[in-house]
C-alpha cells in the first residue's frame, strides 16, 4: 500500500474522470488534474493503473458511508432511511457509464472483489438492520424472513449489474433500480409503512 500524500478523501474527485474516459484510457493528465497535484508524483504514488482504481473505489465507498450517516442525520423511520438509501443509489447509478461495472469487473478483480466485499459486509448488514428497525416499529411487516429478504435485495443489485441481463444500450439503468427495487420494498412494508412508502415514491 502506497504512503499516501493525497487524503484519501480526495481520491474520490477522480471517479468522475473515470467515467468520462473509462478506467484503462482515463489520462494521467485528467485524473491528476482532478486530483489536485502533478503526474509525476499521481504516478510516484501510484505506479500503475490498478492501484489507483483501487484507492479510487474505495475512497468513493467510503464516500458512500459518509452520505449514509448524514441521510440516517435526516430521517428518522426505517422506511425513510431505506427510501433515501434508494435515492442516493438512484443518483449514483444515473452517473455510472454503462459498461463501467463490467469494465471493472474484468479488467481490476481486485478492486471488484473489494465491491463485492462492501455489498456483502456494509450493505448487507446496513439492510439487516433498517429491516430489523422496521419490523420493530411496525413499519415492515412482522412475517418477513430478514435474511432472506437482505439476500434478495443484494442479488437484486447484482442482477441490475449484470450487463448480460440488463444491457445498458437496450434499458433505462434508472427504470431497472425502480422497478427491481421499489414495488418489492413496498410489498414488504405495513399500512403504516406503505403510506410513509408512498409519499417517497412519488418523488422518485
Amino acid at each position: 500500500m502506497p504512503d499516501f500524500t493525497l487524503p484519501a478523501a480526495s481520491l474520490e474527485a477522480a471517479v468522475p474522470v473515470f467515467y468520462q474516459h473509462g478506467l484503462h484510457a482515463a489520462p494521467d493528465a485528467a485524473l491528476a488534474t482532478a486530483l489536485h497535484t502533478s503526474v509525476p508524483d499521481l504516478t510516484a504514488q501510484f505506479p500503475s493503473r490498478e492501484l489507483l482504481v483501487h484507492h479510487v473505489i474505495l475512497a468513493d465507498m467510503e464516500r458512500q458511508k459518509r452520505e449514509h450517516v448524514e441521510l440516517y442525520a435526516k430521517f428518522s423511520s426505517a422506511v425513510e432511511r431505506l427510501y433515501g438509501l434508494l435515492q442516493l443509489g438512484l443518483r449514483d447509478l444515473a452517473a455510472v457509464p454503462g459498461h463501467f461495472y463490467a469494465d471493472l469487473q474484468t479488467g481490476f478483480p481486485q478492486t471488484w472483489e473489494a465491491v463485492m466485499n462492501h455489498l456483502n459486509t456494509y450493505s448487507a448488514p446496513q439492510l439487516q438492520q433498517l429491516l430489523n428497525d422496521g419490523i420493530r416499529s411496525r413499519l415492515f411487516r412482522s412475517d418477513i424472513n430478514i435474511q432472506l429478504v437482505t439476500k434478495i435485495l443484494v442479488e437484486q443489485l447484482n442482477l441490475l449489474l449484470n450487463p448480460q441481463v440488463f444491457p445498458p444500450e437496450r434499458y433505462n439503468m434508472r427504470e431497472v433500480f425502480r422497478s427491481i427495487f421499489l414495488y418489492y420494498i413496498r410489498g414488504i412494508c405495513t399500512d403504516e409503512g406503505a403510506r410513509i412508502a408512498a409519499e417517497h415514491f412519488a418523488r422518485l
